[in-house]
Order: structure tokens, then C-alpha cells, then sequence
């Protein structure tokens, strides 16, 4: 519920930016600093990468449950426990001299985007309307999607000029401004609808089935495939996502809210989501193998994806336009296609020095184009299809779907690269890496083809239909 006479400001946009970025920007650099952390650090190239994933990971585990929570006790509040969190976990990594606190930071890290994420998302549902709240969307998916743009030439000049953990000082820095501009907002809560019972047990079941999916994607190498560890923990991720999906299907107040799936442009959204998230794996794959088989600095790679920043925080707002007049449907497919011709140029890792740098240079370029036209689609096609009392959970399981893909996908490219390169050449290595992210953009672009609604008519103002069976406008 919200204060009737507010209205959201651009002091609020701009304060709920500088929070998202503490994940999307400052978190997710460690993708182009991996060199240099563990020369520093002292750590295998392994370790690096677990860390690099557990933050999406445990991000995803517990941002559902984050967005529930806030819908309950306040929107406001888990943002301010987000940017807490992200204080804390930035503090951890400024003062790493070994795995330990580079894994507890990380972890940290990833429960701070928990709660940032779905609050913030729900904030602006809340205090924006229409075309405005299109607009302050845009704005949060600069933030995500610019945000993840920026990671890689910020992190690595950072690196390079200032050492890596000056990217954690600075986060610390935004979370501060984030807390200050944010400060006068009114609290926002959902609809109370009894007392508020959280889910312990299915949140539990369903930590423990990603913590062995994760093992067995970022160790299963090191284990050994055919290992007894390595089927043991495929068992215990099977029999764990049979039970988590049968109980929670019976439960009243359940972590996952199955039914919002019954909705076919917000399964489609999250969906796509979570596949085109699972390309942040080239990010890993594409800087590390340009470091140590090209021999560029962090600050050379982070300035090859230039063209990623400058395109996807460009596309934004023309997705936006897209959106208005068009629907969602084209700027989400015409996105995906252009992801995977953007990923797919990059594997071409046999072409010679000169003419792979411009490559690259030209697929990270195409890359951001075609993200930047999917983000704000998406989320508003995610938000627009969820029931008013469930906007904070609805968001919450969009933004799981975020950082899931993101670990996932990293954590499967980082084992594809590591296998192949086990058997092959560092190029055929970094190739099979690369390639695995173009499957996963192609998968999404099926499901969006699949579930999501092709605008009828093209008139303003057009219906859809809610999971609660109320009719909204999908734009305004």
C-alpha cells in the first residue's frame, strides 16, 4: 500500500539505479578481473570462477523469498537491507587475502541482489504508472542490463589503473548515495492478507537442489564425472527438485507461486529471461581467453566491449518505443536473434590477431543492441502479467530467473571451456565456451516465440489478461 498523494520522482529513479548497480555493476566486474585476482589472491582459476558464480547463485536462491518478504514487511526496508548487505560483502573482498573471504564476500554479494532486486522492481510498480513507469523500467534495466554492460570496461580499468579491489570501494560508495537519495520514499507493502507464514522448508529443499547443481556443473571436472561424489549429488538435485516441485504445489503459502506460470506472456518472459541471462557466460569466457591467449591487459578487454555499453544503454529506450507501438513480442525475438549472432562472431577464435579483436569488438557491439531492445519488453510484460498483491514475488521470481541463468550460465560455459581445454588448444577451448552461450540464446528465443503474445490490433490501450482475471493495459 502507498502513501495516496506520492508520486515517484527522478530522485527516487536515479537513488534505485545507484542500488542496482551495486550487484549488476560492481558485483558482476569479478567477470573481467579473473587474472588478476588470482595472481593476487593466490588461487586457482577454479576457485575464481566458483566465486564469480556463487553470487548469482545464492542471488537467485533467495531473491523469491526476498520479494515475498518485501511485499509483507516493506519494499523500502529490504532495499536498505540490500545495499547493507552489499556494504558488507564489498568489505569482505576489499580485505581477501585468500578464498575465504572471497567466498563469504560473493555470498554476500548475492543476498544483497536478493533483496534489491524484487523491492525495487515493486517500488516502482508501485509509485509509477503508464508510459512513466515504462520509462522508470527502462531506467532500472539501465541499471541491470546497462549495469552488466558497463561490469567489463569498468572492472578492468579499475583493475589495471587502481587495482581490483578499488571496484568494491566504489560499490560501497553508490550503496551510500543509493541509501541518502532513497531516503524520503514512503514504505511500500502488498495487500495484507493474513499473517504472513514464510516457506523455511521449501526454501531449504531448494537451496540444497542449486548448492548440488552448481557442485556438479563448477566441480564435477575436478570430482570426476562418473564419480561417486559427483552422482551423488546429481541424486540428491533430481530427488530434491521432485519434491520441492510436489510440495510446493500443495502449500498455501509456498516459496514459488506456481501459479503465476499459468500465465503465458510471464512464463514466456521469464523463461527468455533466464536463457538470455545464461549468456553472461561469453563475458567469463570471451575476457579470460582475450587476457591470457591474446595477452591483453584487464583495461584492453574491458575496452573491447565498449561497444556492448554503448549499444545496450542505446537499445533501452528504443525497446521502450518498440514496446509502446509494436507490443512485446518483436523486441523480445528480434533481441534474442541479435544475442546470438553477437555471441556467435566471438567464437570465431581461429580468425588472426587484428581481425579477431575487430570481431569482437563488432560481436560485443551486436550483443548489447540485441539486449538492449529485450530488457525493458521483458520486465514489463513480467510486471503487466503479475496480480497486484503478488507484484514483489512475481518480480522476485523474474529476477531469480536473472541469476539463476547468470550462474548457470557461467558456470556451464567456465566447464566447457575447462573441459575442452583439457584435450584441445586454448582457441578450440575458448570457441566450445562461447558456443554453448549461443544455445542458450537461441533457447530463448523459442520459448518467446512459444509463449508470448503477438500484439493484436496495435491499438492503444489494448487488454490483457492478469493471473487474477483482471484486465490490464500491457501498455499505456
Amino acid at each position: 500500500m502507498m502513501e495516496a498523494s506520492y508520486k515517484g520522482t527522478n530522485k527516487l529513479i536515479i537513488g534505485i539505479v545507484f542500488g542496482v548497480i551495486t550487484f549488476w555493476l560492481f558485483a558482476q566486474s569479478m567477470v573481467n578481473v579473473v587474472p588478476a585476482v588470482q595472481k593476487d589472491l593466490g588461487i586457482s582459476f577454479g576457485m575464481v570462477n566458483v566465486g564469480i558464480s556463487l553470487t548469482a547463485l545464492f542471488s537467485g536462491m533467495f531473491i523469491v523469498a526476498a520479494g515475498g518478504i518485501a511485499d509483507k514487511v516493506g519494499r523500502k526496508k529490504l532495499t536498505y537491507l540490500g545495499l547493507i548487505f552489499s556494504i558488507i560483502g564489498s568489505l569482505c573482498l576489499i580485505l581477501a587475502n585468500g578464498a575465504a573471504l572471497l567466498i563469504i564476500g560473493r555470498v554476500i554479494q548475492g543476498l544483497s541482489g536478493a533483496c534489491i532486486m524484487p523491492a525495487t522492481i515493486a517500488l516502482m510498480k508501485e509509485y509509477f504508472e503508464g508510459a512513466e513507469r515504462q520509462r522508470a523500467l527502462s531506467y532500472w534495466s539501465i541499471g541491470s542490463w546497462g549495469g552488466s554492460g558497463v561490469c567489463s570496461f569498468a572492472g578492468g580499468a579499475i583493475a589495471t589503473y587502481l587495482g581490483w579491489r578499488w571496484i568494491f570501494i566504489f560499490s560501497i560508495v553508490f550503496a551510500l548515495l543509493a541509501m541518502w537519495l532513497i531516503k524520503d520514499t514512503p514504505e511500500s507493502k502488498g495487500e495484507e492478507s493474513g499473517k504472513f507464514n514464510f516457506d523455511f522448508g521449501g526454501l531449504a529443499i531448494f537451496i540444497v537442489t542449486m548448492l548440488a547443481l552448481n557442485l556438479v556443473i563448477t566441480r564435477g571436472k575436478d570430482f570426476g564425472w562418473t564419480s561417486p561424489l559427483t552422482l551423488g549429488l546429481v541424486a540428491v538435485f533430481i530427488i530434491g527438485l521432485i519434491i520441492f516441485i510436489s510440495v510446493e504445489k500443495k502449500k498455501e503459502h509456498a516459496l514459488i507461486d506456481f501459479s503465476l506460470f499459468k500465465n503465458k506472456p510471464y512464463s514466456g518472459a521469464t523463461i527468455s529471461n533466464f536463457l538470455l541471462n545464461a549468456v553472461a557466460g561469453t563475458l567469463v569466457i570471451a575476457n579470460t581467453y582475450i587476457q591470457v591467449g591474446r595477452g591483453f591487459t584487464s583495461f584492453q578487454a574491458g575496452m573491447l566491449s565498449l561497444g556492448y555499453l554503448v549499444a545496450v544503454l542505446a537499445m533501452i529506450r528504443v525497446g521502450e518505443k518498440i514496446l509502446q507501438r509494436a507490443g512485446a513480442k518483436a523486441p523480445m525475438v528480434w533481441g534474442s536473434i541479435l544475442t546470438a549472432i553477437g555471441v556467435a562472431v566471438m567464437g570465431l577464435t581461429f580468425l588472426p590477431g587484428f581481425v579477431y579483436t575487430v570481431v569482437v569488438f563488432i560481436g560485443f557491439a551486436t550483443f548489447g543492441i540485441g539486449l538492449g531492445i529485450y530488457a525493458t519488453p521483458s520486465t514489463d510484460t513480467a510486471v503487466s502479467s503479475a496480480p497486484g498483491n503478488k507484484i514483489g514475488e512475481a518480480s522476485g521470481l523474474y529476477k531469480m530467473a536473472s541469476s539463476l541463468g547468470g550462474s548457470f550460465g557461467v558456470a556451464i560455459s567456465t566447464a566447457v571451456y575447462s573441459g575442452v581445454n583439457s584435450v584441445a588448444s586454448l582457441e578450440s577451448a575458448a570457441a566450445a565456451g562461447i558456443i554453448t552461450n549461443v544455445v542458450f540464446a537461441v533457447l530463448s528465443l523459442l520459448s518467446i516465440l512459444a509463449f508470448i503474445p503477438g500484439k493484436k490490433g496495435g491499438k492503444k490501450g489494448e487488454k490483457s489478461v492478469r493471473p487474477t482475471g483482471q484486465p490490464t493495459p500491457v501498455t499505456e
